[in-house]
C-alpha cells in the first residue's frame, strides 16, 4: 500500500482502456475532481502502435498512480505492452480494478482483501453458480447484467473479503453504465474506499440506465425506451434499425452516429438507433427491430464496428447467424476508425490498420454482414476531448446504399432488374463463363429457372447450351467481338458521366479507348433475358499482364471496365 496521504495531497487515478470514447467526459470530470485533490488520466491502447510515446506516458502514469482502472485489454499486443507495468505496480497501488479484459489482466485485480489472482474461497464459488444455466431466450449479456445487479445485494451482509468483492461488482456497475456522472462517482467511490486519508470523499451510488434503449439526438433526454417516444419525421421510404455502442451514447460522444442518422433521414428513411449492454445486440434487435416474431425494419445497419454477438474480444458467429436468419433482412456493418484518426486514415495509403480490418470487417462478415464502409471516427486537433465525428461524404454514400437496398426490397419481384456478371479470366482466351470444376452455364440456367418460378420477369432459353450460344454468339459476328454486344455506350455519354475520366485517360488515352470499342462506342458484352442482364466481365488491363490492375499503385481501369 502507499503511505497514508495528507488531506492536501493529490490522489492520482489512471484509466487504461481500448479507445478514447471517454475522452470528453474525462476532460470535464477532471476539472471537478481537481477541487477535491484528485487527478484523472486516460490512456487508449488503440493509439500505442502508431504513437509509442503515448504508451510510455501510460506506463509512467501507472508508475505514479494510486488507483488504476483497466478495461478492454484483450488484444495480445495491448496486454503485453502494459502488463509488466501493472504487475510491477500492483502491490503498491491502493486499488487495481480490471474489467472485461484478457484473463491475465483481470487476474491482476486487487481491491482491499479481494485478490482476483489468489485461490478463491467459498463465496467466489457461489458467484459462479449465480450465473445460472444458459437458456435459448436469454443472451449472455442479459445473464451477466442480471448477475451483476444481484451479487452486491447478496454480499451486502457478508463480512470480511466479501465486502471487497461487492465493491468490485459495484465498480463494474458504475463502469458499464459509463455516463459522465457514473465515471466520476466510480473514481470518487474507489478513492474514498481504498486510498488512506480520502475516506470522506463524497460519491453517489451508480445511476441506472436502460440495458437496451433507443437513442436520437432530437429525443427527449436523447435516450428513450419505447419506439413510440422517438421523434416523428421521415419514414415514407422505409425503416432502418441502427445498432449503436451503449458506451458512446452514455458518454455523450455521438457525433459519428448523429451524422449517419441525419444522412439516412435525408433519404426519407425512418431510423431506430438501438443499443444493448453486454456487447450482445440480440436483446435490442428483438425488442426494437421485431414484432410478433417478424422483422419490423427493412434493413439493419450496425455502426458498432464489432461482431453482432460478443463485441471486439470474440464473436459467436453461430448465435449471430441464428439471429439474422430469424430477422431475415439485409445486415450492413459500417466502421468508425478508432485505432487512428479520421485525418490519418484519409491520408494513409494503407487505409485500415490490420487489426481494424480483422475486427471491424472480417469478423462481422463471418456473422453475415455486407458492404463494409468507414463512416466516421475520432478527430484530430479538437483539444483534449477528441470527439467522434461523422465523415459526411462516406455517411451520405452509406445512406444511399442502404436506401437503394430498402427500395429494392419494396419492389415487386416482377419489376426487379438483376445483373449477373460472368467470370472472364484470362480475357480473350475462350474463358468466358469458365471456372475450375464448376458448370457455370448449367448453374446460371438453373438460377434463371428458379427466379422465373419465384416471380421474376425472366426469359429463360430452352437449355444451358442455348443460354451459352445466346451469350457468346448472338451478334458477335457483326461487331467482331468475343461475345454478344448487349449495349453500346457512346464516347460522349461516357465522357459526360465518368467521374474519374482524367485518371483513366492518363493511363489509357482519350475515350473510348482501345478495349472493347468500335471506335466511337464502348461495347458492353453479354445478353439480356427479360429483366435479367447477364454481363461479361471486361478485361482488367494490359494484354499479357491482366493482373497488373490489382497490384500497381495509381493504376486505373480501362474505359470499358469503368463504363461496364
Amino acid at each position: 500500500m502507499l503511505k497514508r496521504i495528507s488531506a492536501d495531497s493529490t490522489t492520482k487515478v489512471v484509466i487504461v482502456t481500448l479507445d478514447h470514447h471517454l475522452a470528453g467526459a474525462v476532460s470535464r470530470i477532471n476539472s471537478r475532481l481537481a477541487r477535491s485533490g484528485v487527478t484523472l488520466a486516460l490512456h487508449a491502447a488503440s493509439e500505442w502502435s502508431t504513437r509509442p510515446e503515448m504508451l510510455q506516458l501510460c506506463r509512467d502514469d501507472i508508475a505514479s498512480a494510486h488507483v488504476v482502472i483497466a478495461n478492454m485489454l484483450f488484444m495480445e499486443e495491448h496486454v503485453n505492452a502494459v502488463l509488466p507495468a501493472l504487475q510491477a505496480r500492483r502491490e503498491q497501488l491502493d486499488a487495481l480494478a480490471v474489467f472485461m479484459s484478457a484473463g491475465e489482466a483481470i487476474r491482476l485485480t486487487r481491491m482491499g482483501r479481494f485478490d482476483m489472482g489468489a485461490k478463491q474461497g467459498g463465496f467466489m464459488a457461489l458467484l459462479k453458480k449465480l450465473k445460472g444455466s444458459k437458456s435459448e431466450t436469454a443472451s449472455s449479456g442479459e445473464r451477466q447484467m442480471a448477475m451483476l445487479k444481484r451479487v452486491p445485494q447478496i454480499l451486502r451482509f457478508i463480512p470480511g473479503p466479501a465486502q471487497d468483492v461487492r465493491a468490485y461488482f459495484i465498480s463494474m456497475q458504475y463502469w458499464l453504465a459509463g455516463s459522465e456522472e457514473n465515471v466520476e462517482n466510480l473514481i470518487r467511490y474507489l478513492v474514498a474506499r481504498y486510498v488512506p486519508g480520502r475516506e470522506a470523499l463524497a460519491h453517489e451510488p451508480p445511476r441506472s440506465y436502460p440495458d437496451t434503449g433507443l437513442y436520437h439526438p432530437r429525443a427527449k433526454n436523447k435516450v428513450v425506451e419505447q419506439a413510440s417516444a422517438m421523434p416523428k419525421g421521415a419514414g415514407q421510404a422505409g425503416t432502418v434499425g441502427l445498432l449503436l455502442m451503449r458506451s458512446y451514447v452514455l458518454s455523450q460522444d455521438t457525433g459519428h452516429y448523429d451524422g449517419v442518422i441525419a444522412a439516412l433521414e435525408a433519404r426519407g428513411l425512418a431510423v431506430l438507433p438501438a443499443f444493448a449492454t453486454g456487447l450482445d445486440a440480440r436483446p435490442a434487435i428483438r425488442k426494437f427491430f421485431m414484432k410478433d416474431g417478424k422483422a419490423a425494419v427493412d434493413a439493419v445497419l450496425s455502426l458498432t464496428g464489432f461482431s453482432l454477438v460478443g463485441g471486439p474480444a470474440y464473436n459467436d458467429a453461430k448465435a449471430a447467424e441464428d439471429m439474422l436468419v430469424e430477422l431475415d433482412v439485409p445486415y450492413y456493418a459500417a466502421q468508425p476508425v478508432e485505432f487512428q484518426s479520421i485525418e490519418s486514415w484519409e491520408a494513409s495509403e494503407r487505409g485500415l490498420h490490420p487489426i481494424e480490418a480483422t475486427m471491424m470487417v472480417a469478423v462481422p462478415e463471418i456473422d453475415g454482414a455486407i458492404s463494409p464502409m468507414v463512416f466516421g471516427g475520432r478527430q484530430e486537433g479538437a483539444g483534449g476531448e477528441r470527439p467522434m465525428a461523422v465523415h459526411k461524404e462516406r455517411a451520405a454514400l452509406l445512406a444511399e446504399r442502404v436506401a437503394k437496398m430498402v427500395a429494392l426490397r419494396r419492389t415487386a419481384l416482377r419489376d426487379r432488374k438483376v445483373a449477373v456478371v460472368l467470370f472472364n479470366f484470362p480475357p480473350n482466351a475462350g474463358a468466358t463463363g469458365t471456372a475450375a470444376f464448376l458448370a457455370v452455364y448449367e448453374s446460371l440456367f438453373n438460377t434463371l429457372k428458379a427466379m422465373q418460378a419465384q416471380g421474376y420477369t425472366v426469359d429463360v432459353p430452352a437449355d444451358a447450351d442455348a443460354l451459352r450460344r445466346a451469350i457468346l454468339d448472338g451478334n458477335s459476328g457483326n461487331f467482331g467481338s468475343d461475345a454478344n454486344v448487349v449495349a453500346r455506350i457512346s464516347a460522349d455519354d461516357h465522357v459526360r458521366r465518368e467521374r474519374y475520366l482524367e485518371e483513366i485517360e492518363k493511363q489509357w488515352g482519350a475515350a473510348p479507348g482501345r478495349k472493347q470499342t468500335d471506335g466511337s462506342h464502348i461495347l458492353v458484352l453479354g445478353q439480356r433475358f427479360g429483366n435479367v442482364l447477364v454481363g461479361i466481365q471486361p478485361a482488367f488491363g494490359y494484354e499479357g499482364d491482366p493482373m497488373r490492375l490489382l497490384f500497381e499503385r495509381d493504376f486505373a481501369p480501362t474505359h470499358a471496365f469503368s463504363a461496364f
